[in-house]
């Protein structure tokens, strides 16, 4: 079976009493759509928490009202338009070094706000760049606008200006078939980060509704399937104790 190195991973913990932490955060919402209702659905069947990395510039009412609706899901800043002001030949960024701080830290404070308005019940102070890039001079500003942890992609660098809360396992094969990746590579991922002597706190699965196949669906399904019950793991939302 493809989730067999993870099963045998898991099981091994749970005989030594150790837990852990699993966490999903899920980029790009901006509207009720069919994907994200299959999305919330499928967590809210296996009670996952589900972080959604929202872009503030184009989301509205609509994604608020949907939200009411699903207790289980958490709201996080994605950067403020998802655009890229990074010059061709160079990695997609919009919150990098490609514009004056201060204008990226106004757009940034404006999502911050606009989110926390819309989703208060469920706002996550956290941000979320857009491509997990970030520009090093800007962590250390976001604690004043309210900001209270950072999640980008892998191990977690230490000491950061303002808690990091990555995610470690992507789904999609963005530099290949911009599908999803094979089931049997995620497990054995998963379960080597789990297995780690270095394991974050919280490993963070990522995922991008919008674009899913029926391969990644499949995948969190089986993954759901697994852990959601087992002994040696808990889903929970970031930053929990």
């Amino acid at each position: 079976m493809t989730d067999t190195l993870l099963r045998e991973t898991l099981d091994r913990i749970a005989g030594s009493g150790r837990k852990v932490k699993l966490w999903l955060r899920d980029d790009d919402a901006v509207e009720p759509t069919p994907a994200l209702d299959r999305l919330l659905d499928l967590t809210g069947a296996h009670g996952v928490p589900v972080t959604l990395a929202v872009i503030p510039e184009q989301t509205g009412t609509a994604l608020a009202a949907r939200l009411d609706a699903a207790p289980h899901a958490l709201v996080a800043v994605h950067g403020w338009s998802h655009r890229n002001y990074a010059p061709a030949g160079e990695k997609k960024q919009e919150l990098g070094a490609h514009r004056g701080e201060d204008v990226v830290l106004a757009e940034l404070k404006a999502g911050f706000a606009k989110l926390e308005s819309l989703h208060a019940p469920r706002f996550n102070a956290m941000l979320v760049p857009p491509w997990n890039r970030i520009a090093a001079s800007l962590p250390p500003r976001l604690g004043a606008l309210g900001f209270t942890a950072l999640s980008t992609f892998g191990k977690e660098k230490e000491g950061a200006s303002i808690p990091l809360i990555n995610t470690h396992v992507d789904v999609m094969d963005w530099h290949g078939t911009r599908g999803g990746r094979p089931a049997a590579d995620l497990f054995a991922e998963l379960a080597g980060w789990i297995a780690r002597p270095d394991a974050p706190p919280q490993i963070g699965v990522l995922t991008h509704h919008l674009v899913h196949d029926q391969t990644v669906w499949a995948f969190l399904e089986s993954l759901f399937t697994l852990t959601a019950d087992h002994p040696a793991c808990a889903w929970v939302k970031p930053g929990a104790a």
